[in-house]
């Protein structure tokens, strides 16, 4: 083969390939490059102000997660606001927020109110919240892991005596729940330690927050028995939402908006609760307890048993103003005469007693006594003559 034909052979195969390329590249496409603009964050050329981590409602007592500095342009800068080279953290820890925050606001000095500071606790007060307070024990308030802020459930515990005789019924009965504490004693901040660490202290008297109708069960359950706090779960809200909703108590916002929902979040979460308690009672602790009051038994009763056992004679009731025998009676009949002779053994002395019968007598055998004060029950009669 001469080498024209070659050099045909091989331009032939190049634009071949050529072409063959050019046709797989339109068909499939490539795809073109985006520039992306990479916009830089301006910079902030100002103080260190002070401003809310989240939103802040009224009544809100801050802790040490709910502010924080941040950068604010100079040119902004308020007298009010609170500068970092002039503000101690520390020290604003257990103010109450008297005007709202949004998240990212810068606080100013006239939205807190501080602990001694005249109106403090009306300011911690939600609109138409009461504060009640009430004294506890070590022993009835979480050894004192109870602060200022926290949800707590109270829980009253009483001994109800019944009717009867025996022993009282003992009870413990949780009657309110998601209940704000306010303060504990006169403490309303949760002083922090050199170690960072929050101290706790016990206290006699704690104050919450309730609504007018809680405070004056409140007051009457101080009467009543003693009262116990139960601390609350931080993540007792999503339960409590589906037990809201399943009873109808709180209303599904309408749409898919959030801010609708996160208003009725924060509603549910500060919204004390009464109605449907849960109890228990001594025989759910111990078998040698009670599980209701104890009944007063049929005519009243003698004893002092722990049931309410009567101690009276078989066959002679008690209570009233005259004894009643309900043993079995004889009617003797001698003639027109009748005479009942009681043959209980329990019988009283009123009623006179045989121990055999003349002969040529009718009998007849009862157990109740038509003719005494006694209660008519099933007689049995029987007659003969001995």
């Amino acid at each position: 083969m001469d080498s024209r034909k070659v050099l045909l052979l091989a331009g032939s195969l190049f634009v071949a390939g050529t072409t063959a390329f050019l046709a797989r590249s339109l068909m499939t496409g490539s795809a073109a490059p985006q520039a992306g603009a990479v916009v830089a964050a301006p910079v902030i050329d100002g103080p260190m102000v002070l401003v809310a981590t989240r939103a802040l409602p009224v009544g809100t007592i801050l802790d040490a997660t709910a502010l924080k500095f941040q950068p604010w342009p100079k040119e902004l800068v308020d007298n009010a606001y609170f500068l970092r080279d002039k503000t101690d953290l520390k020290s604003l820890q257990g103010t109450v927020v008297r005007n709202a925050i949004t998240a990212g606001q810068p606080v100013t000095q006239g939205a807190l109110v501080k602990p001694g500071d005249r109106g403090f606790l009306a300011a911690a007060l939600g609109p138409g919240m009461r504060a009640v307070t009430f004294p506890v024990s070590a022993q009835t308030s979480v050894a004192g892991f109870v602060f200022p802020g926290d949800r707590i459930d109270l829980v009253l515990t009483q001994t109800v005596p019944g009717g009867g005789d025996g022993q009282p019924l003992k009870v413990s009965e949780t009657i309110m729940r998601n209940i704000r504490v306010l303060a504990t004693d006169q403490r309303t901040d949760n002083a922090v330690g050199e170690d960072g660490k929050t101290v706790v202290h016990t206290f006699g008297t704690v104050t919450v927050e309730a609504t007018p109708k809680i405070a004056e069960q409140l007051a009457v359950a101080q009467t009543v028995g003693s009262l116990s706090l139960s601390l609350r779960s931080i993540a007792d809200n999503s339960s409590q939402l589906e037990e809201a909703i399943a009873s109808g108590s709180v209303k599904m916002p309408s749409g898919n908006d959030p801010r609708a929902e996160k208003a009725m979040m924060l509603q549910l979460a500060s919204q004390p609760q009464t109605g449907n308690p849960t109890f228990a009672t001594g025989a759910d602790v111990s078998r040698f307890q009670r599980s209701s009051v104890p009944a007063k038994s049929a005519g009243g009763s003698f004893g002092g048993g722990p049931t309410g056992i009567t101690n009276a004679a078989p066959g002679l009731a008690v209570g009233g103003a005259a004894p009643v025998y309900t043993g079995p009676v004889v009617h003797v009949a001698r003639g027109n005469s009748v005479t009942d002779v009681a043959v209980g053994a329990g019988a009283p002395p009123s009623v006179p007693r045989r121990a055999a019968l003349p002969a040529g007598t009718t009998m007849t055998i009862t157990t109740a006594t038509a003719p005494m004060p006694v209660a008519p029950t099933q007689a049995v009669s029987a007659m003969g003559k001995n």
